[in-house]
């Protein structure tokens, strides 16, 4: 079974190659290794040697140290509850469209995403449901009258 400290670092290395738009495949080709490796390593099956951690860290333009980031000592939670937005692919897609937009007009946007989740808040509350607010959304739950 996997280290959750594999599994921890495999994934801030999945994250961190979402981010900047890479695939297994130019990774692994960046580093000299097969990318079936690298999804050993994302998935914390194999560990990664400080070497190869070199090698990726370089190769993704961070410190080895952006890997470890969150870690405090204790167990990591690996785990989706952590609600870390940035381990989901599609909300690394959304970023990264947003901020290819030119500056003034995400600002726009941005602006309009506020006042539209304000104005679903408040609706949701007027006609009676309930709305939790997480951390990385609104999840909502319908509840009869």
């Amino acid at each position: 079974m996997a280290h959750p400290v594999d599994v921890y670092v495999g994934q801030r290395v999945r994250q961190r190659r979402w981010m900047v738009g890479m695939t297994q495949q130019q990774l692994g080709d960046n580093v000299g290794i097969k990318f079936q490796q690298i999804q050993k390593y994302e998935t914390g099956t194999n560990q990664i040697s400080a070497k190869r951690m070199w090698d990726i860290a370089a190769v993704m333009e961070v410190p080895v140290s952006f890997f470890f980031e969150g870690l405090d000592g204790q167990a990591p939670d690996t785990g989706e509850a952590r609600g870390e937005i940035l381990t989901d692919k599609e909300a690394l897609e959304l970023v990264r469209a947003y901020y290819a937009i030119p500056e003034n007009q995400r600002r726009r946007l941005f602006d309009l995403a506020r006042v539209l989740g304000k104005a679903a808040l408040r609706w949701f509350q007027k006609i009676g449901q309930a709305v939790k607010v997480y951390s990385t959304g609104v999840r909502v739950r319908v509840y009869a009258k």
